[in-house]
C-alpha cells in the first residue's frame, strides 16, 4: 500500500514523465533530462524527502521489491531504490562515503539522468571521446545485465581516449542532468557522507552502457548481492537520520 508522500512522489514522476496517456511516443530523451532535473529538485528538497524516506522506513511502499534492487553498487556507493517505476522510471538514493578517494570508473548509463546532492557534495567529470593520441588512455568495456538477478556482466570492447571536458562540484540543494550517452564519474567530494537523490528515465533504454577504467583487466562478472528486507528498512531509517538529524548510516555489508 502506499502512503501519502509515496503517493505524491509517484503521481509527480507519472505527471512529469510519462507524457499524455492518449499519446502513443513518449517524451524524447531532451525532454526527458529537463523533466527528470524538475523532478529530482522537488523531491530532493529535504522537507520532501526526508517524510518520503520515513514512510517508507515504516514499510509502506514495496519494500520486498525494492529491497531486491538495493545493494552497495559495483562503482562504490550505497543504492537504495525507493520507487520502482517499473521500465519508465526508478528513483533511488545514492549514499557516498567519504575517506576512500575512490572515484567511479568512466560510465554512461540505459537512459537519461538526474540528480540532486540533499547532503554533502557530490565530484563530478565529463568526458568525450579523444582524437588518436590525444586525451587519456583507457580500456572499454561493455556491461549489461545478466541472470535473473541483474548480475553486472563486462565484455572487453577494446581501447579508447577520453578528453576531460568538464570538473564540478556539486553542493547540497544543486543538481545535474546528462542525457544516456554522457560520459562521467562521480565520487564523495565531502568530509562527511554524501547523499543524492537518483532518477533514471525512459522506458527506451539501451541494452549496455559503456564502462571505461585505467585497468587492463577487469572481473567478467560481478555479482549483486541484495538487501534483504529488515536490512533494506534499516538502512532507509539511517539514511532518515542522515537528511534530517546528521548522524551517520551503517552502511551496506
Amino acid at each position: 500500500m502506499g502512503g501519502r508522500h509515496v503517493h505524491g512522489a509517484r503521481r509527480l514522476l507519472e505527471g512529469a514523465l510519462d507524457g499524455p496517456s492518449d499519446v502513443q511516443e513518449g517524451p524524447d530523451e531532451e525532454e526527458l533530462v529537463r523533466a527528470a532535473r524538475g523532478v529530482v529538485a522537488e523531491l530532493g528538497a529535504p522537507e520532501r524527502l526526508l517524510p518520503l524516506v520515513r514512510e517508507l522506513a515504516e514499510g509502506v511502499g514495496d519494500p520486498s521489491g525494492c529491497a531486491l534492487l538495493s545493494y552497495r553498487h559495483v562503482l562504490g556507493f550505497d543504492k537504495l531504490l525507493l520507487i520502482d517505476g517499473g521500465p519508465r522510471h526508478m528513483l533511488r538514493a545514492h549514499v557516498w562515503h567519504p575517506g576512500s578517494g575512490a572515484r567511479e570508473d568512466i560510465h554512461n548509463h540505459r537512459s537519461p539522468l538526474a540528480s540532486c546532492v540533499v547532503r554533502g557534495a557530490l565530484g563530478m567529470e565529463l568526458y568525450e571521446p579523444a582524437s588518436a593520441g590525444g586525451g587519456i588512455a583507457a580500456s572499454w568495456y561493455r556491461e549489461s545485465l545478466s541472470g535473473e538477478e541483474g548480475d553486472w556482466h563486462l565484455e572487453p570492447a577494446g581501447r579508447a581516449r577520453l578528453r576531460l571536458t568538464q570538473t564540478a562540484e556539486y553542493a547540497a540543494g544543486s543538481g545535474y542532468a546528462l542525457p544516456s550517452y554522457a560520459l562521467h564519474r562521480a565520487w564523495c567530494a565531502s568530509t562527511e557522507p554524501t547523499v543524492t537523490l537518483f532518477l533514471e528515465t525512459g522506458a527506451g533504454r539501451r541494452q549496455y552502457t559503456d564502462v571505461f577504467t585505467g585497468s587492463d583487466t577487469h572481473a567478467a562478472e560481478v555479482t549483486k548481492k541484495p538487501l534483504g528486507v529488515r536490512d533494506y528498512l534499516a538502512e532507509l531509517t539511517a539514511l532518515a537520520d542522515l537528511i534530517g538529524l546528521g548522524r551517520t548510516p551503517g552502511g551496506l555489508s
